[in-house]
């Protein structure tokens, strides 16, 4: 009877990650809401959850705010030209389809050339803020990493982006879904973002005694 109300209790580890998946998803949407913290808010997310509701090291909010801080310049820069890039391609999109079927064709090219630009996009975006929350890069250096390892690891990338478009349309037709759904898509897309994301990381012998002090090295776990 005794482990049946122990906090180590399987039923009561996993109800503490749901709530902590709830509260990190109430943060991460009411700081989306100006546009210009949506970068940050989405690195810092998957930062938080990954480190501390899957690998259960540090506290939720305090993990959370210091990588939303520590980023916060580099992601939000590249946050609202995602945003911009976004909102462009879904006016050209219904721009396209309005013309479908025309006597031209150019209204049919023009989609196709659209819906592949939007996918590359979402493919880069997928990596563009996991990839931040870890690596110290410039916005250049960010760009080129992310297009990279999107098309090097194209598998990966389509599942990551299939089960976010699945939390997408779960919001969509379930609104309140937007408080739990956000961290549940970061979980999820971590076990496959953090096997692509270790190939990067410098071996332990490529590093100094010196620099490992100090360091919890959470994520080579």
């Amino acid at each position: 009877m005794g482990n049946l109300f122990s906090m180590d209790n399987p039923f009561f580890t996993a109800l503490g990650k749901l709530c902590d998946m709830l509260f990190v998803s109430i943060v991460w949407t009411l700081l989306c809401i100006p546009v210009v913290t949506i970068g940050p808010a989405n690195t810092a997310l998957y930062y938080a959850t990954v480190k501390v509701i899957r690998r259960e090291r540090g506290y939720l909010f305090r993990e959370f705010f210091k990588s939303f801080k520590m980023n916060f310049k580099r992601a939000a820069i590249l946050g609202v030209v995602l945003t911009i890039m976004f909102v462009v391609l879904g006016f050209d999109l219904v721009w396209a389809y309005a013309n479908l079927g025309g006597k031209t064709s150019t209204g049919s090219i023009l989609f196709g050339i659209f819906i592949a630009i939007t996918f590359l996009l979402v493919c880069f975006s997928t990596y563009a803020f996991p990839v931040l929350s870890r690596f110290d890069m410039t916005i250049k250096q960010l760009i080129k990493a992310s297009a990279f390892m999107s098309m090097r690891h194209l598998p990966f990338t389509l599942a990551m982006v299939i089960v976010t478009a699945a939390g997408v349309v779960g919001v969509f037709f379930i609104p309140i879904l937007v408080f739990i759904v956000p961290a549940a898509v970061a979980l999820i897309n971590s076990f496959m973002m953090e096997r692509i994301l270790k190939k990067y990381m410098p071996k332990a012998e490529e590093t100094t005694e010196e620099e490992h002090s100090g360091k919890d090295e959470w994520y080579l776990e």
